[in-house]
Order: structure tokens, then sequence, then C-alpha cells
């Protein structure tokens, strides 16, 4: 393989169809540079060439026995996890293995952020989290993240309570009745041990 076909961008689109093969998320991704020979230009540039490709994707994966297929000049990596189906697009030439990774990770990840409950109508309630998973594994083509405890990390909500510093009271009195506080907190914790 030459230099010239070496490049991170690994991965065409992220896709979560439902059971009816209708969009949840999808995301397309194309190189930011021009390659030669446009061996990476985006196949599919308009919504009716997408959805084209997905109904075609969908008719030949769903309810089939495999995980990784080749569909018009692409290696298909996927997952049905109850209603949805988690695919990932990769080249001709992408590593298989790599991929199919990323789909793990991302169903994985997934399944932590929504306790367990991988189905249409969470992934539809919590899309921001959804969105921010997709992202947080693949940004623009590049593998990201596998590591689907570390995705979620990053995607998971903050505290519902402020934090900011501006409301701490870091005086000396505020310093000492922080401390009083915490000393009586753990007296009575002791008390209820007991």
């Amino acid at each position: 393989m030459s230099q010239a076909n070496v490049t991170l961008f690994t991965v065409d689109a992220v896709l979560i169809l439902d059971n009816d093969s209708h969009r949840i998320l999808t995301k397309y991704y194309q190189p930011p540079h021009p390659y030669p020979n446009n061996l990476f230009a985006n196949q599919y540039p308009t919504i009716k060439e997408q959805r084209a490709f997905e109904k075609g994707l969908f008719d030949k994966t769903h309810k089939q026995g495999t995980d990784i297929i080749l569909f018009d000049n692409h290696v298909i990596v996927y997952k049905e996890v109850v209603d949805v189906i988690i695919y990932v697009v990769g080249g001709i030439n992408e590593n298989e293995t790599m991929l199919y990774q990323v789909v793990l990770a991302l169903r994985d990840s997934l399944e932590i952020l929504l306790k367990h409950s991988l189905d249409k109508r969470t992934i539809i309630d919590n899309y921001d989290l959804v969105s921010l998973a997709v992202d947080e594994t693949v940004d623009d083509g590049i593998i990201l993240e596998t590591d689907p405890t570390i995705i979620s990390a990053r995607v998971s909500r903050p505290p519902a309570y402020d934090t900011s510093v501006k409301n701490l009271d870091l005086s000396e009195q505020g310093l000492m009745n922080a401390y009083q506080l915490a000393k009586e907190r753990l007296a009575e914790r002791l008390k209820q041990a007991l």
C-alpha cells in the first residue's frame, strides 16, 4: 500500500436505524482534503441518495445472522439491539476488526449511558447523549475511542447542583463552617452505624 492511500479517515458513516429502516441518527463523514482519484469522496451527498443507501442496507441486513457484510463497495459492521440497528460503514479497504470494535464500543457506551435500556424510545428521549457518544467515538470519520467506559464518562451529564466557585465562601469563617458541618455529619453516620 502506498503512502498516498494511508489516512486516518476510517469511517464513512455511523447510522442508527429502527426496525422499519427509519433514521434515528445518521452521520455521514467526508474527508476535509481532496485525495487522488477521489478515493474517499462522499458517495451520498444528498438525503435522497443517503436514504436509498440506508433502505438497501436495511433490506440486506435486517434479521440476518452476520455482523459484517460488504455492501455497495463498503464494509458494513452492525449490531441489532432490541428495536434498533447500529451500523458503522467503512471503505472497502478498511480494517473490519477496527470497525467492529467501534460498533461494540458505541453499543456498550449507549447501554451504560441509557442504563441498559437501548431501544428506539429511549434513544429518541436521550438524543443528546446518543449524539455526543457518537461524536466521542468517531470525529469527522476518525476513530477517537473504543473503550465504552471512557466514552460514557466523557458524555455523562454534569451534576444537577451548582458547583461554581463563586458560591463558595473561602474565608476562614466559611472554612470553619464547612469543617464543623463535615464533623457533625460524620458523627451522625457513626451513631447510625452503631
